[in-house]
């Protein structure tokens, strides 16, 4: 049983988490929530805010065979690359719409692991798509905020609309 998903525009989704002193086994039991609501959904990636959780943690499985989540506390681009990578990205706080948005292709990643150790790891494609996309989740961001006000507008109505 995981906890239920904050909606948009619950005030949450626009506060910065808190970081995490230590993984502890509270922590690991937050990431397998996490990892467990992510498989429901499904995705490939959730930050632990977007379960009401006000800590600065991230789960990403971007892999195709799944099982292969990488548990992060505290992540921070190190380095993104100047080449761009354009997905259509979601959100379960704001189901119904999505977006296609520009990210860079790889980044450099710095994060305490599922071990409380520091680890930097390089991420590309829709693996740093989801990276990237956890973070901004973690620093009070939405996908939409990457848009151009024209296309902001349009998804928060579509969004508006559906939830009627």
């Amino acid at each position: 049983m995981t906890r239920p998903f904050v909606m948009w525009p619950n005030p949450a989704l626009r506060t910065p988490a808190a970081d995490v002193e230590a993984v502890t086994d509270e922590t690991c039991a937050i990431w397998d929530e996490m990892i467990a609501a992510m498989e429901a959904m499904p995705g490939v990636g959730l930050a632990a805010v977007q379960l009401g959780v006000m800590h600065r943690l991230a789960v990403v499985d971007a892999s195709d065979e799944r099982g292969q989540a990488v548990c992060m506390a505290n992540p921070e681009v190190l380095h993104a690359s100047v080449q761009l990578r354009e997905h259509q990205e979601a959100s379960p706080n704001l189901p119904g719409v999505s977006a296609k948005v520009s990210r860079p292709r790889a980044v450099t990643v710095r994060f305490l692991n599922r071990d409380g150790v520091q680890e930097d790891r390089d991420f590309v494609g829709l693996w740093a798509t989801s990276v990237q996309h956890q973070i901004d989740h973690l620093a009070g961001k939405m996908y939409f905020d990457l848009l151009s006000k024209t296309k902001r507008d349009m998804v928060l109505r579509k969004a508006k609309k559906l939830a009627r």
